[in-house]
């Protein structure tokens, strides 16, 4: 394995950069939806059929990502959708009527899509120049971007909301970034021919069904459950979210060192006990500071889930890197099923009570214990992932 040259370095930074821009994006959007539902008068149905058009339109977005990559290369896709991302916010933020504002929603939706699935081709492509495992940090590059628009939000708070236009100039700012070129020709076209093994493709697909699945359980019912439920003061039901991300900002950028001394296997193994007895402390607790610190413990424990998962596919399928371009845009798709599980099954079996709800991700998430065995390098069940420089 040689070692990566200074190209490679660069791409891992705009790379990271990608992932960050996007967390920023997103979160800063869905930190200001009570104050666009105030803009527009939605009720809660309303609002839900938004998200659920947000969702559905990233999955075409997703499945979109692949054929531009198929036809272009990943790094050519990612920058297409950090410009649509941008061009979406600025016609959301600055919508003079209803259906600007839902036509723009739609424009992020797709481009979300994506984005999502780019930064994700070009990780593993960056992550296999490397030699090593990377994927984790690159997921915390997007927990901190996350972060830094919460923190945004939070500091603008009373801004007006045609202000959001602003978050927009980090994606296009970023889609200058020096990406990682890809590769086409023969040997490309001769990889793209050769069967993919979807079976165990699949077995870590739905390792990551279940991360979405208890990561949006608990960023969307989290909050409610403070407030609801354990009684927490109506200002402080946002540590049902920030605590959570920068546990699991500190278990990405920690979780490269930890795959490489101890391979994915104990690691995710190790996870979803810590995730399990971490939403056990949520659904049993007698208090909101005993429920924050559940919600903290959950975001260490099933932080490296969806890095190693891509990580894992894209070793799987193997061949050039338009091969696995094209895998990483359909497995994405498991992304946006976990994470539409995770708000109606919670939502609907928490109906009457959410500490119902909760404890089905809790109960849920201990399937990562065998399927954690799908996630090791071929031959090597319980070693540590490759090494190099």
């Amino acid at each position: 394995m040689t070692s990566p040259t200074e190209v490679d370095r660069r791409a891992r930074v705009a790379t990271a950069l990608g992932f960050a821009a996007q967390g920023l994006v997103f979160i800063s959007l869905t930190t200001r939806l009570p104050r666009f539902s105030d803009r527009w008068d939605l009720s809660e149905v309303d609002l839900s059929l938004l998200l659920l058009m947000i969702v559905l339109l990233a999955a075409v977005g997703s499945v979109l990502a692949g054929l531009l990559a198929r036809r272009s290369d990943s790094a050519t896709t990612l920058r297409a959708g950090l410009v649509g991302v941008g061009l979406a916010v600025v016609v959301v933020a600055l919508a003079p009527v209803w259906p600007v504002f839902v036509a723009g929603l739609a424009a992020y939706g797709l481009a979300l899509g994506v984005v999502d699935a780019a930064t994700n081709m070009q990780a593993v492509a960056v992550e296999h120049r490397f030699g090593r495992p990377i994927l984790p940090s690159f997921h915390g590059a997007w927990t901190a971007g996350g972060i830094v628009g919460a923190g945004l939000a939070l500091a603008g708070a009373h801004l007006p909301l045609w202000a959001t236009a602003a978050v927009a100039v980090v994606p296009l700012l970023v889609a200058g970034a020096p990406l990682l070129p890809g590769e086409r020709g023969e040997a490309v076209a001769a990889a793209e021919r050769l069967p993919v093994p979807w079976r165990p493709i699949v077995l870590v697909g739905l390792g990551m069904v279940l991360f979405y699945m208890v990561d949006t359980a608990s960023q969307t019912w989290g909050p409610t459950y403070l407030e609801d439920v354990v009684d927490a003061p109506q200002s402080l039901v946002a540590l049902a979210t920030l605590p959570y991300l920068l546990a699991s900002l500190a278990l990405r950028l920690a979780g490269d060192g930890l795959v490489a001394r101890h391979g994915p296997v104990p690691v995710l193994r190790v996870g979803a006990v810590v995730a399990a007895l971490a939403l056990l402390v949520v659904v049993t607790a007698p208090s909101w500071p005993v429920a924050v610190l559940g919600f903290t413990l959950l975001g260490a424990g099933v932080s490296v889930v969806a890095p190693l998962s891509y990580s894992a596919a894209a070793r799987i399928a193997g061949g050039e890197q338009s091969r696995v371009d094209a895998v990483v845009a359909r497995f994405n798709q498991f992304n946006y099923v976990g994470g539409l599980l995770g708000a109606v099954l919670t939502g609907v079996l928490g109906s009457g009570s959410l500490r119902v709800g909760l404890a089905v991700p809790m109960v849920l998430v201990l399937a990562l214990l065998p399927l954690a065995r799908a996630f090791a390098p071929a031959g090597a069940d319980e070693a540590p992932a490759v090494r190099g420089s």
